[in-house]
């Protein structure tokens, strides 16, 4: 099997102890081979970096920010920049999240040169992309996203752009009161994710799927060969809940190896 990513982010929630916490619970459930053919991370907020990274330890857990500004230093009052998580030893760094977009007026500008930064200071950008409702309704939602990639990945070389991950955040999908895309649903946007980023010369960029990802559909989506990975949001705030949705995608990706495989959708 290729590899397939499973991670969370915990948003505006946890302290330093919670942290502590949560991860020596994690590390006491994880499966024995989830480290083999699977890639998890969690991104704990700014504060807690620290402490995750300390408790993480040897475990196959890799360690992700929630953001970070482009330039290395300089009058950004509140801003955190790549040098300093850099002290970390983070992994991967998330960016482009709807709630940023939002709230905080990030632009599919400045997402590019968080992205750029990033990747000069060796971290693996985790893009994260979505479309509106109305973008939904509209059957628009392919090309929103294509084109928030296409922006976002603007003047890498083919190279940077194979180091990146996509995450696919429908807006209408994530938060308390969001309903979960379909893997029928999920899959022609991921499919048209996948042509754009083989026509950008980077095919293997994993896609992930985030959403309102729970233990009732993680097994679903995991088994749609157009989804690369699962982006849990409050199903796995609790250590048991992500250890719990960790064993289910494993087993159900197990029992689909031992069954013929489906025709994966063209990707041009």
């Amino acid at each position: 099997m290729s590899t397939f990513w499973i991670g969370t982010g915990w948003k505006m929630n946890k302290t330093v102890a919670e942290t502590r916490r949560y991860i020596a619970d994690l590390k006491a459930r994880l499966p024995d081979d989830a480290g083999a053919d699977y890639a998890l991370f969690i991104i704990p907020p700014f504060t807690a970096l620290a402490a995750a990274r300390e408790a993480i330890g040897m475990a196959p857990v890799l360690l992700g920010a929630q953001n970070m500004h482009w330039a290395d230093a300089g009058a950004y009052t509140g801003e955190i920049s790549a040098v300093m998580l850099k002290e970390f030893d983070i992994d991967l760094v998330e960016l482009g999240h709807s709630e940023r977009r939002e709230h905080f007026g990030e632009t599919d500008a400045t997402i590019n040169l968080k992205v750029k930064a990033a990747l000069r200071h060796g971290f693996r950008p985790l893009l994260c992309v979505g479309d509106s409702a109305e973008e939904r309704a509209a059957g628009a939602s392919g090309a929103a996203v294509v084109r928030q990639v296409k922006l976002a990945f603007a003047g890498l070389t083919k190279s940077e752009i194979s180091r990146c991950l996509v995450a696919y955040e429908p807006i209408w999908a994530i938060g308390e009161g969001g309903v979960p895309a379909s893997p029928e649903e999920a899959r022609p946007v991921h499919v048209a994710l996948h042509v754009a980023l083989k026509e950008l010369g980077a095919p293997s960029v994993p896609v992930l799927y985030g959403g309102s990802v729970n233990l009732d559909n993680a097994a679903a989506l995991a088994g749609e060969q157009a989804i690369d990975g699962l982006f849990v949001g409050r199903a796995a705030w609790s250590a048991d809940g992500f250890a719990a949705l960790i064993s289910r995608v494993m087993a159900a990706r197990k029992a689909a190896t031992s069954t013929p495989a489906k025709a994966m959708p063209a990707i041009g």
